[in-house]
């Protein structure tokens, strides 16, 4: 009798196993699933107020926007159906589809999405009480600005209307011909007004707290211990969701033991630390499971702080001194080595991957002339910041200027983030580096672990930093975009504070410079206006130019050709188009995708461009 028993309980088990099999993909029967470990946790699921990458990535497989993008980069209806502008692009008219539905965590749908979802989530952005970290962007529509600041407290003189359930109109306050790629970002997204309007404060804190549009539904949150997304069954499109869930782990040494989870097919991704990279291409089975990362459009650079609000142990009020004597920005600018630093993430070609201004190449032109070698930006564009010579006379400068001023050696505090193998074994570099070429008689840098989770909110936006490696990745078509972190209200390292270069009406020539160029219209003259800002804050050596986006090796079982492509926005974010591959791209396979690739996609812009 016990023997029946048992194997009437296997019987069910796998009965119940086999069912469970059938949820997913149609085709195979089998559910589809990728596996991923991450060390920093999302601290809200409120779309509508974060600025925060991992953030982000959450949203963009969650909600839904107007448009989203193909594989080669070209806009593609999402929400929007249909689209028209007015004739100097500051009147948008958006057709919704009339099929979409919001759903609940457990997939119960919950109201259709309409035209008044995007007029409402707008106004919760703009609504200054609610502190929406992005909603510097959603002031391009008309009187967007004035209501953020008060000036008016009437929503509906706000450029945006809901005409009738299914059709959305947007008045800008400037043309903006670049206007589609900004709804490729999160404060242009959609809430429904009656389920933001209950939840209050809570929305977003939980999975239960928000809705979803999007082709994935949170079926599992747990911080600091997993998150599960699952297909959304009711989704428009989701003939084109290839991937039945997605299964994030958490583990705070994430950055350290992916790559043993991934041998062990525990993770379906992972980050190859060029700690043990060599390890990686000198066996031939894992050889074949490794490949590079696709460089992307996100800006990385040394940020120096204006604004120092770090502890007295490491000398603020020292630091402040120094840092607005424009020679020993320039001597570190010279002096940093980034193919030493870069070697850290990309041992073999390094080269590759650094980058000589804030605006990284190919991501705007003007009749054929690439952004950056527009004058005088092309000097910088073409010239290696790294010059010893010129380090040492930098430094010669600015130790007889600061003569009694300031005190030597100048404690620099360089924190970075623990999660990250790479950046911590970058930071050690750096510090050997510029302390042996500039000399420990003139700069002492502080090398600090900081938190794996909430490092911006802790360490950058605070400024408690003297020196640190920041990134920024654009939210629009326009070189405007990549000014936002040095302007004023961003929370970069504040060069507007910098003493000397405020001019006659209160404000930084820098900023003075980026207004000029956005306030042009004419697209040849506001690009180049763009380029002599940029040029100009890099010759002052605010910052230090340092590479583009990249996460060097990679052992992963997706296609990053199959995945929604566009400089901008949450899209890179999005798994939805994408398939796990039964096994890794080698490096030889990612080679030659990546020039079929690159192939497709112009021939893929040349037919867009035409139409």
């Amino acid at each position: 009798m016990k023997k029946v028993w048992l194997l009437l309980l296997a019987t069910i088990v796998a009965t119940f196993l086999a069912a469970c099999s059938e949820k997913g993909d149609e085709s195979s029967g089998k559910v589809s699933e990728y596996r991923t470990v991450y060390s920093g946790e999302i601290k809200t699921l409120n779309y509508l107020k974060t600025a925060e990458a991992n953030e982000f990535a959450m949203s963009a497989n969650i909600i839904d926007g107007l448009i989203e993008y193909n594989q080669y980069g070209i806009v593609q209806p999402s929400l929007a159906e249909s689209w028209s502008s007015n004739e100097d692009n500051t009147v948008w008219t958006f057709k919704l589809r009339e099929d979409v539905k919001w759903v609940t965590s457990d997939g119960k749908e919950y109201a259709d999405v309409v035209a008044q979802d995007f007029v409402d989530g707008l106004n919760y952005v703009l609504d200054a009480k609610n502190e929406s970290s992005t909603a510097w962007i959603a002031t391009v529509v008309k009187n967007g600005d004035a209501f953020y600041n008060g000036e008016i407290t009437d929503f509906s003189q706000v450029g945006v209307k809901a005409v009738d359930e299914y059709t959305l109109e947007y008045t800008l306050e400037n043309p903006t011909p670049y206007f589609l790629s900004m709804l490729n970002y999160v404060c242009f997204f959609p809430v429904n007004g009656e389920f933001l309007a209950e939840k209050g404060e809570s929305f977003g804190t939980t999975k239960e707290n928000v809705l979803y549009n999007g082709a994935y539904v949170l079926d599992k949150f747990e911080p600091q211990n997993e998150r599960v997304l699952v297909k959304n069954d009711t989704y428009w499109d989701k003939e084109n969701v290839f991937i039945d869930r997605i299964r994030y782990k958490y583990n705070k040494e994430a950055g350290t033991v992916a790559p043993e989870l991934f041998l062990r097919g525990e993770v379906d991704s992972a980050s190859i630390p060029t700690s043990v990279i060599d390890e990686w291409f000198n066996d031939e089975e894992k050889k074949a499971q490794v490949r590079q990362s696709q460089n992307n459009f996100y800006t990385y650079f040394y940020a120096l702080n204006f604004d120092p609000q770090f502890d007295a142990q490491y000398e603020p009020e020292n630091w402040k001194v120094a840092v607005n004597n424009k020679n020993f920005r320039k001597s570190l600018y010279h002096a940093l080595d980034r193919v030493s630093a870069m070697l850290t993430t990309e041992p073999y070609n390094p080269e590759d991957m650094l980058n000589n201004t804030i605006t990284p190449k190919n991501f705007v032109d003007v009749e054929g002339v690439d952004y950056t070698q527009l004058e005088p930006l092309k000097n910088v564009t073409n010239t290696d910041s790294f010059n010893k010579d010129l380090a040492l006379e930098f430094k010669e400068k600015a130790m007889t200027e600061l003569q009694g001023k300031a005190t030597f050696p100048v404690k620099v505090l360089m924190p970075y983030n623990s999660g990250s193998p790479d950046w911590a074994n970058r930071s050690q570099v750096v510090e050997q580096q510029l302390e042996t070429l500039l000399g420990a008689d003139y700069i002492d840098i502080i090398v600090e672990a900081g938190p794996s989770t909430g490092f911006l909110q802790e360490v950058r936006r605070p400024g408690k930093y003297a020196l640190l490696e920041a990134n920024w990745g654009p939210d629009y078509a326009d070189p405007a975009s990549y000014t936002d972190p040095f302007t004023e209200g961003g929370t970069y390292n504040k060069p507007e504070l910098a003493e000397g270069y405020t001019e006659s009406n209160g404000k930084s020539k820098y900023q003075n410079m980026v207004d000029a160029a956005k306030a042009e219209m004419d697209l040849a003259k506001r690009y180049e206006l763009f380029a002599q800002a940029e040029a100009f804050l890099i010759e002052e050596a605010f910052v230090i130019p340092y590479a583009v986006g990249g996460t060097g090796y990679i052992a992963s079982k997706l296609n990053p050709f199959e995945a929604q492509y566009s400089p901008f926005g949450v899209t890179l974010e999005k798994f939805k188009g994408q398939k796990v591959l039964e096994k890794p791209m080698s490096n030889e396979e990612y080679k030659e995708a990546l020039a079929k690739w690159e192939q497709e996609r112009a021939e893929a812009l040349a037919e867009a461009g035409e139409q």
